[in-house]
């Protein structure tokens, strides 16, 4: 028979095998049901693992002392650094006698003698005519000049008297527009007087007044299926646990090395792979270069330079400026500060438009204050009628009979056996004990039932 664990065993999910301490490095070839990776995934067959492609260190490293030769210092060779001539400019040594303004252009070509040019046009050929010359053109002898009549203008004739004293005609602003009283706009503004009135209120509204009340249909009730209680009892198993049962696999095996535990009384080297691997050099003392002494130049420094020896300084005179003089006249005479606009347009005095207000049509209260409002002289207080509540009553149907304690679920229950989960034994019922895993779980034989022959 198929032994089975005590996880296995239970049927109420709250039995598990007591999980002590496991031991590493055992391999029993059996699977833990607890795990849900191990029933999904089961073990392939032995796998090497990936080789390393990192470069093995296989360089050793020189135990001799250095030298401090490196390929710059080998290679490299100095040379000798020559100070390169400097170019000295000759003197300058002015040419004796006349300066020859002849060129190349005078040289190769001469010049020549040039003759008029001849007119090509003909010569003109003067008719003399003895008759006497008539001076009417065709102009003249096929347009004539015609009578225009003057066109008389319809403008008006101005009477236009010049006035005796400044400004004593009349613009035409003045004459085209008329002063006229402004006359405040009519506001279009409802008044604020409410007209109240002296009945008193109904109750009516217009929707008590237009609201037609309607008779409602009565609603289809579709009548309930009587309750069928089910004739067997409720097994308690759903499709997931009937259809997947899980896989039984094996153990997975663990990769790792083997670790070496070192006791407690073994005594420390000292010697790490750092310190094997990577042992110090013993280097030379670094060279100290010597600086040699500043010798300072033998003499006196010069000055001089060849802008200073080559271009001699020159005195020239400021330029003249190009803008012409100006020809201003001079006048003794004082300023006497008037104008033509002065004169013909004198200041006129203007006063500020005062505000246009209207006048109350309230008139303020002259007597003392009696203490009565508007609002308590044209108040009528009116009875309140209390609306009518639509809600219906909240009183429970009181019935003088005894409760008969028969519910609905009383009378459809069907009661069940309980079962008892055979992991809550010591021992479960059915199995025999037969061993233990390193992981903690407890392994049971199930009984084969004994068949009675007659």
């Amino acid at each position: 028979m198929r032994s089975r664990c005590l996880c296995q065993i239970c049927t109420c999910g709250r039995h598990h095998c007591p999980h002590g301490t496991t031991r590493i490095y055992e391999n029993a070839g059996m699977s833990c049901p607890t795990t849900e990776y191990l029933e999904k995934y089961p073990l392939y067959g032995k796998v090497l693992p990936p080789q390393s492609l990192k470069p093995k260190q296989e360089f050793r490293a020189c135990r001799g002392k250095m030298e401090g030769i490196t390929t710059f210092k080998s290679d490299y060779r100095p040379y000798e650094i020559v100070k390169q001539p400097r170019h000295i400019p000759e003197e300058y040594k002015p040419k004796q006698g006349k300066i020859d303004f002849g060129t190349t252009y005078k040289q190769d070509f001469n010049s020549y003698k040039v003759q008029p040019v001849t007119i090509v046009r003909p010569l003109e050929r003067q008719q003399i005519k003895k008759g006497k010359l008539d001076t009417v053109p065709t102009y003249q002898d096929d347009y004539r000049h015609w009578t225009i009549q003057k066109i008389e203008l319809c403008k008006p004739e101005q009477s236009y008297y010049p006035p005796t004293v400044k400004f004593g005609n009349s613009t035409t602003f003045q004459d085209a527009y008329v002063p006229q009283e402004i006359n405040p706009v009519q506001s279009c503004k409802p008044s604020p007087v409410i007209k109240r009135t002296t009945a008193p209120f109904n109750g009516d509204t217009s929707h008590r007044i237009d609201y037609v009340p309607l008779q409602l249909e009565v609603k289809f009730a579709k009548p309930k299926d009587a309750y069928k209680p089910p004739d067997q009892p409720f097994e308690g198993l759903t499709t997931h646990q009937n259809d997947f049962q899980g896989l039984f696999g094996e153990m997975a095996k663990i990769c790792r090395p083997g670790s070496i535990r070192a006791t407690q009384d073994a005594r420390f080297e000292g010697s790490t792979e750092f310190r094997d691997s990577f042992q110090p050099w013993e280097l030379p003392p670094t060279e100290v270069r010597k600086v040699a002494e500043y010798v300072p130049p033998a003499g006196s420094v010069q000055l001089n330079t060849t802008n200073r020896l080559d271009h001699a300084p020159c005195q020239a005179s400021p330029a003249a400026p190009i803008r012409p003089a100006s020809h201003r006249r001079k006048h003794s005479v004082p300023f006497q500060g008037t104008s033509t606009t002065k004169e013909d347009f004198p200041a006129w005095e203007s006063c500020r438009r005062g505000l246009i207000r209207q006048q109350h049509q309230i008139p303020s209260p002259s007597g003392k204050f009696e203490g009565l409002s508007t609002f308590r002289s044209h108040y009528v207080p009116h009875e309140l009628i209390p609306t009518e509540s639509c809600k219906p009553l909240n009183a429970a149907p009181k019935s003088s009979a005894p409760f008969g304690g028969v519910t609905m679920y009383s009378v459809e229950y069907t009661p069940k056996k309980q079962e008892i989960c055979p992991a809550s034994y010591a021992s479960p019922p059915g199995y025999v004990f037969e061993n233990s895993n390193s992981q903690g779980h407890k392994f049971f034989r199930k009984i084969a039932p004994t068949v009675k022959v007659s």
